[in-house]
């Protein structure tokens, strides 16, 4: 307990709180005062160093957890999605097309529509939705745009691809591709830097809106349990420093109720060197963190770099490996330069040569003793061959996954890549191997819902489809293993260790509860849906109850 004589303002007792610190790693209580953990341990303890104005909160015997962070969430976006039509739960294309024709009667012609989570899989399908499907729901006069879920591929109506002047003569941008029919005509679906022909037309929102949504999304994380994020960057978009800008505005106004851990774009390492920025630089509400690169796509847009090809699907596509965003002569080029800046590399990287071509860039890196405070990290590193998967841990890289993504991705895979998903999503072998490994959602390309996440990594099935045989059950980990992507792992990926990620003496004061007990749940082998059920039933941040259930 600590010795500070000033009494708390907030008192949690009557608890099971999980704290993540492996020196007490279990106590029923925590004092809070300005912000920040002022003791910890049992509840007559905690409760004797009350003072009149102290608010005691009796929370019944319920978990509580440090608050969680979402390592790798597009915040922006995601709160902008919040008010686009709604289709990542549909379960089929004439729903989706249904959802979208109610969008349309109920918007003024000349409106943009626009939403993101389609996937074709979900629906029993492998073709994508096209500009005719979407033109049966928003006739002529509604440009409409709707990225797929894992946002590499989308497809425009007819409108939209007029107005950005796509045609049967427009060439692939680099690092895009337009599909065509057999005649050469645009089909109206898009992939990767191909998408922003279409959607740089699309008007950009005023800082007033952009803030509103902004702050609809903190309250809606708050819900979740999250009270840190991050924030990553898109290739090639400006969403960075719009963001940036609007956190900072959030900040100054005391609005900013979420630590917010910000990358940047590749493309501003000269905005970087010339403004002479650290990685670190802020505070420990909003501060910089790594430099964001892309080198391949996804594999569900079939776009991932493969070292052998996608499984061909009635003979189509029977020699695609991938395609690689930025050359990777391009990407050894930048990682050097972002490393000589003093700023760690964070990689999109989804196929088994695409992570190689990384862990090879990294290895450069390390023998050339360009080392950074924070470690550098791999997004998703979701296809790896087996010989690469131990470099991580000995290069100190760390894995930056989204759990949920195995669910969402597991009957895709078994389509697209065949026996080859048993090198998807490792995270069994990666924690055995020592590798720093941290959770997110990768939000709006997948539900933010930590709760879903810590089922997938703990079962490795949906949820629907429960009790049912885990897929490649040997990559499943422990819910102790789980909270630690979540919380104080997610910490030291961010370098926010001393001041996040365990309910520990000093640290600021970020904590929820929850309605069940996970670890009780785990004890009795429970199958269903019980842990993806879970809900916060309050959420502190920096010593504030920022969200309660009542």
């Amino acid at each position: 307990m600590s010795i500070l004589s000033s009494y708390p303002d907030l008192i949690l007792h009557n608890a099971k709180i999980y704290t993540v610190d492996a020196a007490r790693p279990w106590v029923s209580a925590v004092a809070i005062r300005k912000h920040r953990i002022m003791a910890v341990g049992e509840d007559a303890a905690i409760l004797e160093l009350a003072g009149p104005d102290t608010e005691r909160v009796d929370l019944g015997g319920r978990l509580a957890l440090p608050g969680l962070c979402d390592a790798h969430i597009h915040f922006l976006y995601w709160s902008m999605s919040l008010q686009q039509v709604p289709v990542s739960d549909c379960t089929s294309k004439a729903q989706m097309l249904e959802r979208i024709a109610q969008r349309v009667a109920d918007s003024p012609p000349g409106t943009w529509i626009t939403g993101q989570g389609w996937n074709e899989s979900r629906w029993g399908e492998t073709r994508f939705p096209t500009a005719a499907d979407l033109d049966a729901s928003t006739g002529p006069d509604y440009p409409a745009i709707f990225w797929r879920s894992d946002m590499h591929g989308a497809v425009a109506n007819s409108a939209a691809l007029k107005l950005a002047g796509i045609d049967a003569s427009t060439p692939n941008p680099p690092g895009g591709l337009i599909e065509r029919d057999a005649d050469g005509q645009p089909t109206g679906v898009l992939k990767e830097l191909a998408i922003g022909l279409v959607a740089d037309h699309i008007p950009p929102l005023d800082d007033a809106t952009r803030d509103a949504l902004l702050a609809q999304g903190m309250a809606a994380l708050h819900r979740l349990g999250i009270t840190a994020i991050h924030d990553q960057r898109m290739k090639d978009h400006d969403e960075g420093p719009l963001s940036l800008a609007a956190y900072q505005r959030l900040r100054r106004a005391r609005k900013l109720k979420l630590r917010i851990n910000a990358n940047i774009a590749a493309h501003h390492l000269d905005d970087i060197q010339g403004l002479g920025l650290h990685t670190g630089f802020g505070d420990d509400y909003l501060r910089l963190g790594h430099v964001k690169f892309f080198s391949d796509g996804s594999m569900g847009s079939r776009t991932a770099a493969l070292l052998s090809p996608f499984e061909a699907l009635d003979g189509d596509d029977a020699d695609n490996t991938g395609i690689f965003i930025t050359p990777p002569v391009e990407l050894a080029t930048g990682f050097r330069r972002t490393a000589e800046l003093g700023f760690p590399v964070s990689v999109h990287a989804i196929g088994d040569r695409a992570n190689r071509v990384v862990l090879d860039i990294f290895e450069e890196l390390a023998d050339a003793g360009l080392q950074p405070i924070i470690p550098h990290r791999i997004e998703h590193v979701q296809i790896v061959d087996p010989a690469d998967l131990p470099r991580l841990a000995r290069l100190g890289l760390t894995a930056s996954v989204q759990p949920i993504h195995v669910t969402d991705d597991m009957d895709t895979a078994d389509l697209y890549l065949g026996e080859r998903g048993a090198h998807m999503y490792n995270f069994r072998t990666l924690l055995d191997q020592g590798t720093l490994l941290v959770f997110g959602s990768d939000a709006p390309v997948a539900d933010p819902n930590p709760f879903l996440g810590l089922h997938a990594a703990v079962c490795r099935q949906r949820v629907e489809r429960m009790p049912a045989a885990p897929w490649y059950g040997d990559e499943r980990i422990s819910l102790r293993e789980a909270i630690h992507a979540y919380t104080l792992g997610a910490a030291q990926a961010g370098g926010w260790e001393r001041v996040i990620g365990s309910v520990t003496v000093g640290k600021r004061a970020d904590l929820i509860v929850l309605d069940r007990n996970l670890f009780a749940l785990e004890a009795a082998g429970v199958t269903g849906d019980e842990i993806a059920g879970a809900q916060v039933v309050m959420t502190v941040f920096d010593g504030e109850i920022v969200w309660q259930d009542k």
